[in-house]
């Protein structure tokens, strides 16, 4: 039996700088998010490609200090999410599998994605919607089949009307936790990846001197 082929991931991500506006987070711990998000993603071993689409030059430079081995594709200016993912999908084939994966799920573990992506095998498109089901964090096209996304607001139901399969994800998986609001942060925080935890914590540390005037 023939190996089931790679896929290649492509991970949009903003610029720190103007990324999660309604997280409102200090801007390390908005670039730790997604550094965590890649680092996982990398790690699970149906992805063979991890494309990363980004204006972020801190994000390229901590990528490589972790050795995630992402090719870069340049997105300043911003070219909006849209944008950004079809210049990710433009460097993929349309032999492999290929999958769009949002770049703010810290909580994510490998093997979510994994379990993901071995459903995501047996149909032509999918997704997988966030946590709360109004959102969604991945979505999925087989090798040959157009890769087709409706990420924004209200994208499950789009997704759906663009006739993509819902993945049988549980809720609790890291995949389904994304972070956009102080309270999902909070509610992620106990089992965020090590670059997100230690952005906490030197925020948190950095409060507490303020406040002891240290």
């Amino acid at each position: 039996m023939s190996a089931a082929p790679a896929w290649t991931l492509v991970v949009p991500v903003k610029p720190a700088r103007i990324g999660k506006s309604r997280l409102g987070a200090d801007v390390g711990v908005v670039r730790a998010i997604a550094l965590d998000t890649i680092v996982a993603a990398s790690r699970a071993s149906l992805v063979g490609r991890v494309i990363v689409v980004t204006g972020d030059r801190e994000l390229v430079a901590a990528l490589a200090d972790a050795g995630v081995a992402a090719e870069i594709v340049d997105d300043e200016p911003p070219r909006g999410l849209a944008g950004a993912i079809r210049a990710g999908l433009d460097r993929a084939d349309l032999v492999h599998p290929r999958a769009v994966l949002l770049g703010d799920l810290p909580a994510l573990d490998p093997s979510d994605l994994d379990d993901a992506l071995v459903s995501a095998a047996t149909v032509p498109r999918a997704f997988v919607p966030d946590a709360e089901g109004a959102g969604s964090s991945l979505v999925t096209a087989l090798g040959g089949v157009e890769l087709v996304e409706a990420f924004g607001a209200d994208s499950a139901r789009r997704h759906r009307e663009l006739g993509l399969i819902e993945l049988p994800v549980p809720v609790g998986s890291g995949l389904r936790r994304d972070v956009d609001t102080p309270e999902q942060l909070r509610e992620a925080a106990a089992s965020v990846g090590t670059f997100t935890g230690a952005a906490l914590a030197a925020l948190t540390a950095g409060s507490a001197a303020q406040i002891h005037g240290e």
